[in-house]
């Protein structure tokens, strides 16, 4: 019998041990932050994308590092206690890692974090799930903003369309969504087709430490 290429034996050692790796060279890297930049902030991020935040560390990678996830890793490494923090009031940092969020260490000043990287965003389309800030009816009538060949497409996404002399039509209104309510697969696919963008990636700041101040809480979300 031909032995299957999926039945491979693999070592649990070897893949625990990496990873233990990862972890400690990961805490050495947090506080070796901590000696070095003057300011750590907290951050969630609204509506994450990925190519969305490795821009925003590659425009401030000069003057600053990102630590996104692990949050258990990254308590370690500041301290979940008291009596454990690295430096003075970390472990309030660590109490405040819940959730998505990430740590940026900076040389950038408090004032220049707050008015530039938060107020920093980027319009894009909604997925499946997001919330939908506005209500989008379409009314009767010709889309001239689509081919003929995309008339198929539209349909099979629930729009009432037809052919009409080679011009793709809705032969009735068409609500594409409605304003808080979470939008659907077809929803969202619908939105893009059509160019609008109902999201917003965006870095929240949560909270800021530095080392003689000690840390504090900010409210950045509007």
């Amino acid at each position: 019998m031909v032995k299957s290429k999926r039945d491979k034996d693999v070592s649990l050692t070897k893949v625990k041990k990496k990873t233990k790796e990862g972890k400690v060279q990961m805490v050495a890297e947090v506080r070796k932050c901590v000696d070095h930049y003057k300011n750590l902030f907290i951050f969630t991020i609204a509506n994450m994308r990925s190519n969305r935040f490795i821009d925003v560390r590659q425009k401030y990678k000069e003057t600053s590092r990102f630590f996104f996830g692990k949050n258990n890793v990254l308590a370690v490494a500041l301290g979940k206690h008291k009596s454990d923090e690295y430096a003075n009031d970390l472990h309030r940092v660590s109490s405040s890692l819940k959730g998505q969020c990430g740590l940026m260490f900076t040389n950038l000043t408090k004032a220049t974090v707050l008015k530039e990287v938060a107020k920093a965003s980027e319009e894009d389309f909604a997925r499946v799930g997001d919330t939908a800030k506005e209500t989008i009816v379409l009314p009767e009538g010709h889309l001239e903003q689509f081919s003929f060949s995309m008339e198929p497409q539209l349909r099979k996404l629930g729009m009432p369309t037809k052919l009409d002399k080679g011009i793709v039509a809705l032969y009735q209104d068409f609500e594409v969504c409605k304003e808080g309510e979470p939008l659907t697969a077809d929803q969202a696919k619908i939105l893009k087709l059509l160019d609008i963008k109902m999201s917003q990636f965006k870095l929240i700041f949560k909270g800021h430490w530095e080392s003689k101040k000690g840390f504090s809480e900010l409210d950045t979300t509007a």
